[in-house]
């Protein structure tokens, strides 16, 4: 997988964590979400470094917390290491109008001077990665290097999250940039449904 999803995945994992470690008082809890409609798309240019060639998600809806299926591939034609920047626009569906939400609590339209820092936060340098990235021999830090990755279809356990008091239910879009000293490596987006008890 290339960054760009690495970093996605990364920021659901970290929005996991927080919560779970009940360290951000502004969340609130919910008993179930479900995700719906998910889809995806590059936006990078036709030469660009870093493509994702493959993304499938199922079941949809996906339930949180329930089980989820995913497999992806992608492509690097450089050496993504650190400083590595990514810029997230997230925008939400307003009566028929797309409205950009901002950064709060590090998350909404977000700029992260640098992916590699939010890997190894989440997970250590020298600590494995986890499954099933372990299994497969995929890297899960930086630096990636050049080449072709590719997550079979696996199954993951999501577990029961809570969401910040301003993620509600409703139509999200994010455009994500991933980039490297004023040059854009990557872009993906992703459309997706959000609906919580």
């Amino acid at each position: 997988m290339d960054t760009t999803v690495m970093f996605v995945v990364s920021l659901t994992a970290a929005f996991v964590l927080t919560s779970a470690t009940g360290s951000q008082p502004s969340w609130r809890q919910v008993n179930k979400v479900k995700l719906l409609g998910f889809d995806w798309e590059n936006c990078g240019k036709p030469d660009a470094a870093a493509v994702m060639r493959t993304l499938m998600v199922s079941p949809d809806p996906i339930s949180i917390p329930g089980e989820v299926t995913a497999a992806a591939s992608g492509t690097t034609s450089v050496e993504l290491a650190a400083p590595l920047g990514v810029n997230v626009t997230l925008e939400k569906e307003v009566a028929g109008f797309w409205v950009k939400v901002p950064c709060l609590e590090e998350m909404g339209s977000c700029h992260y001077s640098d992916a590699c820092d939010v890997l190894d936060q989440l997970i250590p340098p020298g600590q494995d990665c986890p499954e099933p990235l372990h299994t497969y021999g995929l890297p899960c830090r930086c630096p990636f290097k050049p080449g072709s990755y590719s997550l079979p279809e696996s199954d993951f356990f999501l577990p029961h999250m809570d969401l910040p008091s301003w993620l509600t239910n409703g139509h999200y879009r994010l455009h994500g940039v991933l980039g490297s000293e004023e040059e854009e490596l990557g872009c993906l987006k992703v459309a997706l449904s959000v609906s919580s008890d």
